[in-house]
């Protein structure tokens, strides 16, 4: 029979040499147990703090972890503790169920889903420009480089910047990413426009799109023009915090190039009315009820489609 030094549990299985309890070498049981040392219970895991994210508030979560106990490098090691906690902020951060970021549960139309925001890093100077060839009356146009907006590092979405497109795409199925940009670009009257592909023709509850007369600090007051070109329909929604509400339901529409293909989506501002247009033709006018004055462009993507972006520009 062999026995634990440290909880005294007792074992008849001669070929065991741990306890299955903490860990520690098993002796025989007539054989003086040494002095107990420090207990260290392995459901008291010690995690190391989230990592501190500059211009961002974090909320996070924990789901039930589950752990196996490895013999420890040498008596009096407290090596296994380490491993414990970094595996298990690996279980955290992968599919524990935390959100950063502004991040809280919002409404859909098909459901709940969750959102991750933040404001990516503005290029330096806006590019200004006057097109031959308008949309609109408006003809001073301002490009807004995206390739800046890459992010090193988001619980939530993942960004990067290629061949002159910028591609999003949240982390998870049940969430929307959202990226809007700093005031250095804020606009009270203008017509925005981008252009937005679906790189894999994946399918999307929530959409993707363009974000329009956003305060700075996302999803705290804003418009988004949001499509699906997989069913080719399209909606838009306003969101306050911690709420996303329909303005208009998903509505088909032939206007919208399906697939892969890019559809450029505009917004103009028209008094108390914003014209909404889909490849330059108006497919619904929303009241202008709910738009933050000065506010900025950007994008949003849901349901972990790869949204690729291009052209964000503000005509004013």
């Amino acid at each position: 029979m062999k026995v634990c030094p440290r909880c005294q549990k007792t074992y008849t299985d001669e070929n065991l040499n741990f306890c299955l309890e903490d860990g520690s070498v098993l002796t025989q049981a007539n054989v003086a147990a040494p002095p107990a040392t420090e207990q260290i219970l392995i459901n008291q895991t010690r995690m190391p703090p989230p990592p501190n994210q500059p211009g961002a508030q974090g909320s996070w979560g924990s789901a039930p972890q589950q752990f196996s106990m490895q013999p420890p490098a040498k008596k009096g090691s407290k090596t296994w503790v380490w491993v414990v906690g970094i595996l298990g902020l690996l279980v955290l951060v992968c599919g524990g169920g935390m959100v950063g970021f502004f991040a809280w549960v919002a409404s859909q139309d098909t459901g709940r889903g969750n959102s991750i925001t933040t404001n990516p890093t503005p290029s330096p100077t806006a590019t200004s420009t006057t097109t031959t060839n308008p949309t609109s009356g408006r003809t001073s146009v301002q490009s807004i480089d995206m390739s800046r907006w890459v992010q090193d590092f988001s619980v939530g979405g993942n960004t990067e910047y290629t061949d002159n497109e910028f591609i999003i795409s949240s982390k998870q199925k049940t969430y929307y990413y959202v990226l809007v940009a700093r005031d250095t670009y804020a606009y009270d009257e203008a017509d925005v426009s981008i252009t937005v592909r679906n790189i894999d023709n994946a399918a999307s509850d929530m959409g993707y799109g363009l974000i329009f007369h956003s305060n700075p600090t996302p999803l705290t007051q804003d418009y988004a023009f949001l499509i699906d070109t997989k069913k080719k329909r399209y909606r838009v929604v306003r969101h306050e915090p911690q709420k996303e509400t329909s303005v208009v339901p998903w509505t088909n529409t032939p206007k919208i190039k399906a697939g892969t293909e890019a559809n450029v989506l505009e917004a103009r501002d028209d008094g108390d009315s914003i014209n909404l247009y889909i490849n330059g033709d108006k497919v619904t006018t929303i009241k202008n009820t709910h738009a933050y004055s000065n506010g900025v462009p950007g994008v949003y993507s849901g349901n972990a489609v790869r949204a690729a972006f291009s052209k964000l520009e503000v005509r004013k």
